[in-house]
């Protein structure tokens, strides 16, 4: 028969595999050790529970962790070890959202510890490459490969349904430095060539203008943040929120332009205080590439920024449905998008040597 410190003995099987497939994560890195502590706590407030109200039948006080109730009829006839079962299911899959809906993480809720540490040594990485040798006049170069997902509505059968097709994503891009020659794209069904915009900004970037942006943390996610609010906050209309449209921007950002190296290292440490930011062991890019990503959870679904467990170098991003449905079943990557290479060149349409 298991005894109460039985229910309580937190299995090493996780940990050990994710300390194995992320070299250089120490045990102290990770959420785990939050596991006990929490799962006493409630074995306590159960156990208080079941003298308190003895009765057999009828409603019973309830304990809620992480929107899981443990608690009503389903706590009667349970030893105690049972309930530890149960409530340590409720500690994993609080510590697998990062949050307190199912799905999607709180706002308040803190970056799990294994993603911090890990953006930490992401930004370390980043701080020591070498920038660029860019000139104006100069292009910035990126090839990337991939796809997205769109819904369309299917007429021909009784009642209609919604289908899921992906679209070719690829491309190579090169980017004027300074911004006065615009852009050029070629992808697959042809080139089509960018005009000089409006002014740079965060969401339509040149090189010069993310070497003007501060390299100070706190400077950088105030900046950050202020557009998150502006155009995602309250009174905006979007249901994305300012937390995670500050994680998307900074991935997106990051994805489509190579930054300086301090830039880039300073938002790998804004990221790392976003709220509900969290680790994901193993993750495959568009280009087939095994690494290790942060992640961020809205509305059922999963954003990842994918990284080399060696290099540390970005390799792609993704978003992957975590609930069947039109998009795909669990587990379908509805975006993904992998970095092929990087470099400047003199003119557009240009590939740099390797």
């Amino acid at each position: 028969m298991n005894t109460a410190d039985d229910a309580l003995r937190i299995e090493p099987s996780e940990r050990d595999e994710v300390l194995r497939r992320l070299p250089g994560l120490a045990d102290a890195d990770l959420p785990f050790r939050g596991h006990r502590p929490i799962k006493e706590h409630l074995m306590r407030e159960a156990a208080r529970a079941e003298q308190a109200d003895p009765r057999p039948s009828g409603r019973r006080p309830f304990l809620s962790l992480g929107g899981v109730s443990l608690g009503g009829s389903s706590l009667r006839g349970r030893s105690l070890g049972g309930v530890a079962a149960v409530v340590a299911c409720a500690v994993a899959a609080v510590f697998a959202v990062g949050g307190n809906e199912p799905g999607e993480p709180a706002e308040a809720a803190r970056p799990a510890p294994a993603a911090v540490r890990l953006l930490d040594r992401v930004a370390l990485a980043a701080a020591a490459a070498p920038a660029p040798p860019v000139r104006d006049g100069q292009f910035m170069y990126t090839k990337t490969v991939g796809h997205s997902t769109s819904l369309t509505e299917v007429t021909d059968v009784p009642g209609g349904r919604m289908e899921a097709a992906p679209t070719d994503e690829s491309a190579e891009r090169w980017l004027s430095v300074d911004g006065s020659a615009g852009m050029v794209v070629r992808t697959a069904t042809g080139t089509d060539r960018h005009r000089p915009g409006g002014p740079p900004s965060l969401n339509g970037p040149t090189y010069r203008f993310l070497e003007s942006l501060p390299t100070d943390p706190d400077r950088l996610l105030e900046l950050i943040y202020q557009d998150a609010r502006l155009n995602h906050g309250p009174g905006s209309g979007s249901t994305t929120g300012p937390d995670q449209q500050a994680f998307v921007a900074i991935g997106d950002l990051l994805r489509s332009i190579e930054a300086p190296p301090g830039l880039s290292a300073a938002l790998y440490r804004v990221a790392a205080r976003i709220p509900g930011v969290v680790l994901v062991p193993e993750a495959k890019d568009a280009a087939g590439r095994s690494g290790v990503a942060v992640a961020r959870v809205h509305r059922g679904e999963r954003t990842e920024w994918i990284f080399d467990k060696e290099s540390l170098r970005l390799l792609g991003a993704r978003t992957v449905v975590l609930e069947d449905g039109d998009w795909g079943a669990a587990g379908t990557a509805v975006t993904s998008v992998a970095i092929i290479a990087r470099g400047v060149t003199d003119r557009p349409e240009q590939v740099p040597k390797p």
